[in-house]
């Protein structure tokens, strides 16, 4: 079996993997048959790498996996970042104290070096495995990324005023719901997903992406041909070269399926 493609650039929550996160078995067989028609998966997600490898491990996930909404390139073979970029601590927070002054008092976390930190305000159930602080204390150290919430804005308005505000200095991310996210200047999916291909030696024509979220409209731009999710957000079914089914209904795993199938056979159901 081959593929028109090289690269399977796909994202992770509301696409490749089903509402309650898990990895169904038509997806796992039809990812292993793309690998044995000699193409990649690469995961372009903006899970932070700690977050990813965990998740990956069901995945037998090999290679490069871009992280942190296109911060990180992450080598799982080599157990090592090849790319990483943080925020200017000093101009994110001034920024974050703008937008706040416009819109209210903020909720806010972090992804830090340490793990995941948050106010108490930022939700009302906490993570197990994230660590409470104060505003302070987000900034302490390192930090890849903030998340914003404010109960009064919704995240379009959200997003619309962290734009406005953050102009060329940070690049503001909507990320799902209640995921709107500030990251390094000029940081998107579709320059972890650059970096990788290029690796590699191929291009954007050798390329097909996956996405369901305006943050990967860069990377479905880029690449030589992108699918949207049925649930996707409006925005990005606008952008897509195609609309799949949801990711509930494995919707990575028909496209896959039937560019396989164009070629020779597709995989056994």
């Amino acid at each position: 079996m081959t593929l028109p493609y090289r690269i399977v650039a796909t994202d992770l929550d509301g696409t490749l993997l089903r509402s309650d996160r898990s990895l169904s078995a038509r997806t796992l067989r039809t990812l292993a048959a793309v690998r044995a028609a000699g193409a990649r998966h690469l995961v372009v997600t903006g899970r932070p790498v700690f977050g990813t490898r965990r998740l990956l491990t069901q995945l037998d996930y090999r290679g490069l996996a871009v992280c942190g909404q296109g911060a990180h390139v992450y080598d799982f073979d080599s157990d090592r970042l090849l790319v990483t970029h943080t925020l200017d601590r000093d101009v994110a927070r001034a920024l974050v104290q703008a937008i706040g002054r416009e819109t209210g008092a903020l909720a806010l976390a972090a992804v830090a070096a340490s793990g995941f930190l948050a106010t108490a305000d930022f939700d009302r159930r906490p993570g197990a495995d994230w660590r409470l602080v104060t505003e302070p204390d987000l900034w302490t150290g390192p930090v890849e990324k903030i998340l914003i919430r404010h109960p009064g804005h919704d995240d379009e308005a959200l997003v619309a005023v962290a734009r406005r505000i953050c102009g060329t200095a940070l690049t503001v991310a909507h990320a799902g719901e209640r995921l709107v996210e500030l990251l390094p200047a000029g940081i998107s999916k579709a320059t972890g997903l650059v970096y990788a291909v290029r690796r590699w030696g191929l291009t954007a024509a050798d390329t097909i992406a996956f996405g369901d979220m305006p943050n990967d409209i860069p990377m479905l731009d880029w690449a030589g041909y992108g699918v949207a999710m049925a649930n996707a957000h409006p925005d990005l079914r606008e952008r897509a070269d195609e609309t799949t089914l949801t990711n509930d209904e494995d919707g990575v795993a028909v496209v896959l399926e039937r560019l396989l199938a164009a070629r020779s056979v597709a995989p056994e159901e």
